[in-house]
Formats: C-alpha cells, sequence, structure tokens
C-alpha cells in the first residue's frame, strides 16, 4: 500500500497483526506504478489501494490498474473507490476481466449516507465467497432492514444522485480556484475535498487560525504530509465562508511579518 493513504489500512494491519509494506508516493504524491510491478520472490497476498487516493485527493487511471493487476496475478488488488464518484471512472469495470481485483465502494460519501454505514464490493465469485466466509467474524452488525431500503432508494435515484455529485464538483474546482489566487497549491482533486499547501504559512498555525474562527479543517503530522491541509468541500456559503477567512488570516500573517 502507499505510504501516504487511508489510515485505518496500516492501522488495521498492525491490530490483526498483519504484515505489510508499505511504497513511497513519488515527489508530487502520485502512485509510483512501477513499483507495484517489480517481480518479488514472493508474491504479496494483497494491494491495497484508495482511488482517488486520501488524502492525496489523486486519481489512478484504468490503465494503471490494469498493469498492476496483470503483473500481480497472484495478490489480491482491492480497490478502494470510497471517493470515484466525484471524479473518476470506476474500476468495476475490469472486474471480468481480472478476477485478482476486488473493489470497494461506500454509500457515506457521494450518497450522504454515512450513518447508515453501507458499503459493498464487487469481485469474482470465488473472492466473494471467501468474504462471505469470513465476514461475520469480522462484521458483527450487517445490514439492518432500514438500511438497505435507504441504500436501494438512494442509488436508485440516479438524477438526484448526479446532480449532487455535480454540484460537489463545481464547488470543488471553485474553491481550488480562489485558493490558487492567495497563494496555496492545490494538488488537482477527484474527491470531495481538496489537500493544499502554503509555502509561506505553517499548515497546523492555519488549522488553528481557522478552527479559532469556527471552521474545522484536516491537519495531519505526518511527515510527508504535515504542511498540507485536507478541506472538504461543503456549500457554496461554507466555501466561501472558509476563502474569505483564509484570506483574512494570511493577510494578517504577511502584516506582522
Amino acid at each position: 500500500m502507499p505510504d501516504v493513504s487511508y489510515s485505518f489500512y496500516t492501522t488495521y494491519c498492525r491490530y490483526y497483526q498483519v504484515p505489510f509494506e508499505v511504497m513511497p508516493l513519488a515527489e508530487d504524491f502520485s502512485i509510483n506504478v512501477s513499483d507495484y510491478l517489480q517481480p518479488r520472490e514472493q508474491a504479496p497476498v494483497g494491494i491495497l489501494l484508495a482511488n482517488p487516493n486520501a488524502p492525496t485527493s489523486l486519481l489512478l487511471g484504468l490503465s494503471e490498474i490494469q498493469k498492476i493487476a496483470s503483473a500481480n496475478p497472484e495478490s489480491v488488488v482491492v480497490i478502494d473507490e470510497a471517493y470515484i464518484d466525484f471524479g473518476g471512472q470506476s474500476a468495476i469495470s475490469l472486474v471480468n476481466q481480472y478476477d485478482n481485483i476486488v473493489v470497494v465502494q461506500t454509500l457515506s460519501k457521494s450518497y450522504a449516507l454515512a450513518g447508515l454505514r453501507v458499503g459493498f464490493a464487487v469481485a469474482s465469485p470465488e473472492i466473494i465467497a471467501g468474504l462471505v466466509r469470513v465476514k461475520d467474524s469480522f462484521n458483527s452488525y450487517p445490514l439492518d432492514a432500514l438500511a438497505l431500503a435507504g441504500a436501494a432508494a438512494a442509488i436508485k435515484d440516479q438524477d438526484y444522485f448526479q446532480q449532487a455529485c455535480q454540484n460537489v464538483i463545481s464547488s470543488r474546482d471553485e474553491l481550488s480556484k480562489k485558493l490558487s489566487t492567495i497563494g496555496f497549491k492545490v494538488l488537482p482533486s477527484s474527491t470531495n475535498f481538496v489537500f493544499v499547501t502554503h509555502p509561506e504559512h505553517d499548515a497546523a498555525q492555519l488549522q488553528q487560525a481557522l478552527r479559532d474562527n469556527g471552521i474545522l479543517v484536516r491537519h495531519f503530522s505526518q511527515s510527508r504530509i504535515q504542511n498540507y491541509l485536507r478541506i472538504t468541500v461543503g456549500t457554496p456559503d461554507q466555501c466561501d465562508r472558509l476563502f474569505t477567512t483564509l484570506a483574512t488570516i494570511i493577510h494578517k500573517k504577511q502584516l506582522n511579518k
């Protein structure tokens, strides 16, 4: 798995005592696909990729996923698509071609149903059968009838879903442009958040200043990304408030230098 990705991957590996190896992202935080194509004495049991990646917001193309799956036929290649609906193409289209690909999705993000705790996996019949055999040992809270009904209704209402996703994408792109005007470097996002850094200001201090103004954003202490902020895309009014507040904070800091 990448060295900068969803933190619970390594957390769960440690909890269940599963040995793991992290592969460093490139300098621009993209995935070095070549790192996953190298021959090894022993094939990894699994390769785990969030796509788009979190917290970097970057997307890996389907052709790159195909390369990884083809080079690791004995490994299960798990593609975590929690944010795929905000700008990517799902790897579900590859499942019939590669029996080692597993695509997992959640309705907590693009469908806005986090409280229902609904997710699903798409894979070969053999892999799904394996998941079914072990799921009761790890998932002691199976979906209830209300969660299933809500999830099914949300999936059926594609017109509303597509419009909601487009609203987020439009707000994200507008926020990215605005943040760039006050000196932020904004990574190209395919998610419902932006990952940003400012070359002249400490990210932790900016986070605290925003918090003092009633705005919460995410800061990471991990060494490679300690000067980055992850900012969730809100409503247009919320994005405007964030931008105005950040611009004011930066202006004051520059005056105090």
